[in-house]
């Protein structure tokens, strides 16, 4: 298309000039024909240029999606207007002119005021994150649509492998080969993964919900939706293509297994629905593990059969001290033995050795001494969703008129949507008490975070500490390492506090919530629940994040990449009509042989009271759509050839307000994460006759949003209309899609069955004088606190800073009837420069114009230079520019169908990089006058976009060398390794029974403090022929039955000492006892018994740790007596240990 030549000069200055040739790359081979524009009278109808359509041949090539490298934010001129004589109020460093594609001429560009401020600030991008430390991606973020059935929910680490919990299976890989490439398009990987480090998966299974490292036994023990627990060999070869099986597995339960730990004495612990907590004793796991694996299925029965439900032995009478909602997760208190079940809004604490019930509180503090009652909230709700609109009574009744019933009707629709949005708003309320994640302290605190936000500390006796609150999203996950406690929240954050609470340091580690930590390796391994899994360095923050910052930035032009693709995007207000298949044609399938991208918006799909009744009563439960909306999605998906040409990637409806995009075939891999949003603006911003409907997609790793409106209309309402555009901008919140219950699902067959029975206007008052209205807007007022909680993602920003989540993207559109008028002309006048093709004229008179240039509305952002007639209004059906409105009100023509836009260029010419990764130019911006099957004339418009994106298989790999290579780096990770000097006051215990000796660990630093744990290594029966003990580990390095260590755990400070109490305890479970007498275990408990304790030392950020070996044995009370006749012996093997009396009743514990 020809540049237009403009006349006025202060237009033209105001005009972004053309911009240099460049190569693009094109889906189409044959040469693009761009006709020139010519004039026409108003009997006439201009034909828009059509390019013949091909096909590509190139093969796509993948470059996986991830996380978006920003900071704060960037400015754009924002004085002036716009970009003037391609120079920038910025300065010289914005200088560098981006070529253009060199087979179409770009067209000037018009740019609003007021973009260099709060949410309408540019995104400023960095090749390396600014805001965060670097980081390790593992696994890069995958797109969604690659991860059906895959997702990962879960990790688990150890110093050597990371383990993955997803819905197929398992996975590990070896950190070793953390920075190695990716096996890329075409590796034996499947879609999504072809960056992600080396890593092998295992046979397919049921979705795996949890995961626990025992690395005492080499194995990963998981739990999964079917109810299955199954075990893995940790010994796993990485280069072995072929997908590992499990060890053994067996039924643990009806529904999933929810957590699992291993306790102090090595036995499973797991939870589920109801309620319900098994054990399952290390003895029985431990035979089933010696099985051939031609045996699991004995294996397997083995372990069923031994299992304790802890529900049922604290059920007596059926009356039971533990609430029946479901236990969401367990922890296992390794430094008083103790194991802690988590429900919704409660808490429990059993004894690990004993398996007795401590203690049940609430989430205040506050003990409970419940009577579980099955809740009947759920029954009330379906009584309210079954109400009877037509009763009958036991009197006979006069037959009621149809508006009668149609007013009954409606009235009992409306107050059940009131109840449901009262009774929503009430449990969005308690829902922020609720305990989300536990975790223990290296302190052995145990600390508790909710859906708030908050994070409680707790004893280990349960009572309440102090609380503390850095951030208002909810706490999804906790890890530690040393002395420091890791955070995970909703909003993709992760925060690190000391010991004490207080906050060191938080960043933005996710562009989606971090549902799992997890430390080992000298990372903090965090899990988003998009599936991209990235390891921190436990040194962040920290010097070492500036150096390779630096030199990871320096290697930018290794790993940076950049594609060219093409967007059309259409708009038409179809004014309740439907087109042909010629009109689609005409206006969208004829010219995109060159497009990746179409975004079709469309207005008025459907209107009419009753219709908005009923659309505004679906989005208040989670429904929309229409069977109207539907026929428009299908024929204009075969306009564009769907089939064979084009993927149908998501559409999004809110009455008449209709969104869809399509993606080429040959980039669908690059294009994917869709989501969707929609922001009502009609009656009281509840009802969708106004408003705008959005879809947010990554392409190229980078994101783009496209946003339908419908704002106010009439020539006066230019405030409301800008007020509508702001009230969009902030508050379109993109979402994958909304649940619907079944109350909810209920309650809008009703209201379908009541709308039926009137007639719309009627019905619409009603509604509106029910008080549905009222019901709508509370659910928007909750909705709208939900968005409220959803951009507070960092403490430190206020309100007015808050980034909204179309402030965040790389590329932004906004189309279609935007409904503002011309004014200051008559509908003669305006027919005349019309006539006369005097748009620069007419173009000074656009409400829309003055307002951007005023910094009211679309601030920042760019349109095209208008060179097609106003679009609105004709009458339906008469082609050429003599269609315009010359009825009885003779609306004056107006352009109130539009695309504006804005891209990363925070100054004109910007050349794509890594720090602007979109830059794009408009190519094509027009009216099909030819179409007339509406008021409005549908308008296109197409971009060229170049996007810079990471390869960040590469960047792992450039990360790995400077880790190899870089003194300073070596230097601090060798650091790391340090570990205070401490001493043990014995290597020798020995033990009678009931006995307990104190065991003394001293911290003999002057400046660091010393974390240390106390495992079992084994235990073995003592020999007496001098020949070595044969020691065999419970899981987890858990304790012998007989050995009680308290505390296991904790901090001794610098030149500080701690006190171990190491108590021996007679011990019979219920099945070694029959009629009251022990049976089997009574000859091997007279003879003597070893256990090797291993204390571990670590310091407050230790990536190594030292450990002292202490031999503690158990003599039968005979050979106690032979030992005590000889107290200078004794002394000597106890080391100079004190002992302490016990109290000898058996099964008495301290």
């Amino acid at each position: 298309m020809d540049s237009l030549t403009i006349q006025d000069e202060e237009l033209s200055a105001s005009l972004v000039p053309a911009l240099p040739h460049r190569k693009a790359r094109s889906f189409d081979e044959k040469p693009q024909h761009h006709h020139q524009i010519r004039k026409h009278s108003l009997g006439e109808v201009p034909r828009s240029a059509t390019s013949a359509s091909a096909t590509t041949e190139a093969a796509a090539v993948y470059f996986d999606s991830s996380d978006d490298e920003f900071s704060t934010g960037g400015a754009i001129p924002s004085v002036g207007d716009s970009f003037r004589d391609g120079t920038s109020s910025l300065g010289d460093d914005h200088s560098v002119v981006t070529p253009p594609p060199d087979d179409v001429e770009p067209l000037p560009e018009f740019i609003g005021a007021g973009g260099g401020a709060g949410i309408f600030k540019v995104p400023v991008r960095a090749a390396v994150h600014p805001g965060r430390p670097p980081c390790l991606e593992l696994r890069p973020h995958p797109l969604r649509e690659t991860q059906a059935g895959r997702f990962l929910r879960s990790v688990a680490c150890t110093d050597k492998q990371l383990w993955a919990g997803q819905e197929n299976g398992v996975r590990f890989w070896n950190l070793e080969n953390a920075y190695v490439a990716g096996r890329g398009v075409g590796g034996r990987v499947q879609r999504g993964d072809e960056d992600t480090a080396p890593f092998r998966e295992s046979v397919a299974t049921s979705p795996t919900l949890c995961l626990v490292a025992d690395q005492s036994n080499k194995l990963l023990w998981s739990g999964h939706k079917d109810g299955k627990i199954r075990a893995w060999n940790m010994d796993q070869n990485d280069d072995d293509s072929d997908s590992f099986e499990e060890r053994i597995s067996w039924q643990a339960y009806r529904g999933p297994v929810n957590s699992i730990v291993i306790s102090s004495y090595g036995d499973m612990w797991s939870c589920s629905e109801g309620g319900v907590i098994k054990i399952w004793p290390w003895d029985s796991l431990e035979k089933s593990l010696q099985l051939k694996p031609e045996e699991k299925h004995m294996a397997a029965m083995l372990v069923e059969g031994s299992a304790i439900d802890l529900r049922s032995q604290v059920t007596v009478n059926g009356t039971c001290s533990l609430s029946s909602s479901e236990v969401k997760c367990l922890l296992a208190d390794s430094v008083r033995a103790k194991v802690w079940a988590v429900q919704s809004l409660s808490f429990s604490i059993w004894d690990a050795r004993n398996k007795d019930l401590l203690k049940v509180f609430n989430v205040d503090g506050q003990v409970e001494c419940r009577v579980d009652m099955t809740s009947i909230q759920d029954q009330q709700v379906e009584d309210e969703m079954k109400m009877k609109f037509f009763s009958g009574g036991s009197k006979k009744e006069k037959p009621q008129g149809f508006l009668q019933r149609s007013r009954n009707a409606i009235m009992g629709a409306a107050g059940a949507v009131r109840r449901v949005a009262s009774r929503s708003a009430g449990a969005f309320l308690e829902d922020t008490r609720k305990t989300e994640a536990i975790v223990l302290a290296s302190d052995g605190t145990i600390w508790t975070g909710s859906m708030s936000g908050q994070i409680v500390q707790w004893d280990g006796n349960g009572n309440r500490l102090k609380d503390v609150n850095h951030h208002h999203r909810p706490v999804l996950c906790f890890c530690t390492f040393g002395d420091r406690i890791y955070v995970g929240y909703a909003s993709g954050y992760i925060q690190v506090l000391d010991p004490d609470g207080k906050l060191i340091a938080s960043w933005v580690s996710h562009n989606e919530p971090v549902v799992k930590l997890a430390a080992g390796g000298g990372f903090i391994f965090s899990l988003a629940s998009h599936g991209g899994v990235r390891g921190w360095y436990v040194t962040s923050p920290g010097p070492m994040d500036n150096i390779i910052r630096t030199e990871l930035s320096q290697k930018e032009s290794s790993y940076a990449r950049r594609d060219d693709v093409r967007i059309l995007i259409g708009t038409w207000n179809v004014g309740q009509g439907r087109a042909s298949h010629n009109a689609l044609m005409s206006w969208l399938g004829s010219v995109t042989s060159d497009v990746g991208i179409v975004v079709v918006g469309l207005q008025e799909v459907e209107m009419g009271a009753g219709f908005l009744a009923m659309s505004a009563a679906k989005e208040t439960v989670g429904l929309e759509g229409s069977a109207v909306g539907q026929w428009w999605i299908d024929a204009i998906g075969k306009a564009l050839d769907e089939e064979n040409t084009f993927e149908r990637m998501g559409s999004r409806q809110l009455a008449g307000l209709l969104i869809s995009l399509w993606a080429r075939k040959e980039i669908r891999t690059h294009v994917g994460d869709l989501d969707v949003a929609a922001v009502p603006c009609g009656f009281g911003r509840a009802i969708g006759n106004k408003g705008g409907v959005g879809l947010r997609i990554r392409v190229y790793d980078r994101i783009m949003c496209f946003v339908n409106c419908h704002l106010a209309a009439h020539l006066e309402a230019v405030n409301r209309r800008n007020a509508d555009f702001n009230h969009i901008f902030r508050f379109m919140v993109f979402s994958r899609g909304q649940n619907i219950s079944n109350a909810a699902a209920g309650m809008v067959k009703f209201l379908f069955m009541s709308c039926s029975l009137g007639l719309s206007t009627y019905l619409f008052w009603l509604l509106y004088s029910s008080g549905l209205l009222w019901a709508l807007s509370l659910a928007a007022g909750v909705s709208t606190a939900a968005y409220t909680l959803k951009t507070t993602t960092s403490p430190s920003i206020g309100t007015e800073e808050a980034k909204s989540d179309l402030a965040a993207a790389d590329m932004i559109a906004f189309f279609g009837d935007f409904n503002y008028r011309l004014f200051g002309i008559t509908y003669d006048e305006a027919r005349d420069f019309i006539s006369q093709r005097s748009f620069d004229w007419l173009r000074e008179r656009d409400q829309l114009r003055q307002e951007m240039k005023s910094g009211k509305v679309f601030q920042g952002m760019r349109e095209a230079v208008i060179t097609f007639p106003p679009t609105y209004k004709f009458e339906r059906n008469r082609p050429g520019l003599g269609g315009y409105d010359s009825g009885e009100k003779k609306r004056i023509p107006a352009w109130c169908d539009r695309v504006i836009y804005r891209d990363t260029q925070s100054s004109p010419f910007s050349k794509s990089s890594l720090q602007c990764p979109v830059v794009s130019s408009v190519i094509m911006y027009e009216a099909c006058m030819d179409v007339i099957e509406s008021d409005h004339k549908p308008v296109r418009c197409k971009f060229h976009a170049t996007i810079a994106h990471v390869d960040k298989s590469v960047r792992r790999q450039e990360l790995g060398n400077i880790i190899r290579s870089n003194e300073r780096v070596r230097s601090i990770l060798e650091d790391l390794k340090f570990v205070p000097e401490t001493t043990v006051s014995t290597k020798n215990i020995v033990l009678q029974s009931q006995d307990t000796v104190i065991l003394t660990i001293t911290n003999k630093s002057t400046t660091s403090k010393a974390i240390f744990s106390i495992l079992c290594g084994g235990q073995a029966i003592a020999r007496d022929d001098g020949e070595a003990s044969d020691y065999i580990s419970r899981g987890s390095f858990g304790l012998p039955r007989w050995l009680e260590v308290s505390p296991a755990g904790g901090v001794i400070k610098p030149e500080g000492s701690v006190d171990v109490r190491v108590h021996h305890e007679e011990f019979y479970t219920l099945e070694e006892y029959v009629d009251g007498i022990p049976q089997n275990w009574w000859c091997e408990d007279a003879r003597d018994k070893e256990a090797i304790l291993m204390v571990n030392i670590g310091g407050s950020c230790s990536t190594t740790w030292t450990s002292h070996s202490i031999k503690v044995r158990h003599c039968y009370s005979g050979r106690v007596c032979l030992l005590d006749s000889k107290p200078t012996n004794l002394t000597k093997n106890l080391g100079g240990s004190r002992r302490h009396p016990t109290d000898t009743r058996r099964g008495k514990s301290r």
